[in-house]
């Protein structure tokens, strides 16, 4: 388990912390999750931990279980959304894949960010100890491993598949 997660998850019902926390996803108002940072041990310029504190603070409802493809599917199923007979892609579907597609951390952290966002408006628990494990891989050159990772449980075999007699 991560200690500064745990430090977090410490000042989970800190509603001042968790308001500040937030500031840090929002470009004009990260100073003022500096000082909450410097709290949890986290450096002001280490991205990927303030980074998941900001997510954590918008949505602490969490799992130990899955990475982040296995929340994104978790969000389609509790939106009940269906590949449709001619076999378009779903909206989260869509989402997924423009996520999978970022290019560089800023584009990756908007669609991450967005994800989370849609995760808490479906009660959809995130694994955060995983999530950070994978951004980090990310941004080292790695995002090709942590994209089929996502993408494996993602559209795991069986859970699209149009029901034979429905062809």
């Amino acid at each position: 388990m991560s200690a500064f997660l745990e430090r977090l998850r410490r000042y989970a019902d800190d509603r001042g912390m968790m308001a500040n926390l937030r500031c840090v996803l929002v470009e004009n108002k990260k100073h003022r999750a500096w000082p909450a940072l410097n709290r949890l041990g986290v450096k002001v310029d280490d991205v990927i931990p303030a980074f998941i504190a900001g997510l954590y603070a918008t949505h602490p409802e969490e799992t130990s279980t899955g990475n982040f493809g296995t929340t994104c599917k978790a969000i389609e199923r509790e939106r009940n959304e269906t590949t449709s007979k001619d076999n378009k892609l779903t909206p989260t579907e869509r989402r997924f894949q423009h996520l999978l597609a970022a290019t560089g951390w800023d584009e990756l952290s908007v669609r991450v960010y967005r994800m989370v966002r849609m995760a808490k408006a479906r009660d959809v628990r995130v694994n955060y100890v995983q999530l950070e494990t994978d951004l980090t891989n990310w941004v080292k050159d790695r995002s090709d491993i942590t994209r089929t990772k996502w993408a494996a449980k993602f559209w795991t075999t069986g859970t699209t598949l149009a029901d034979e007699e429905d062809v």
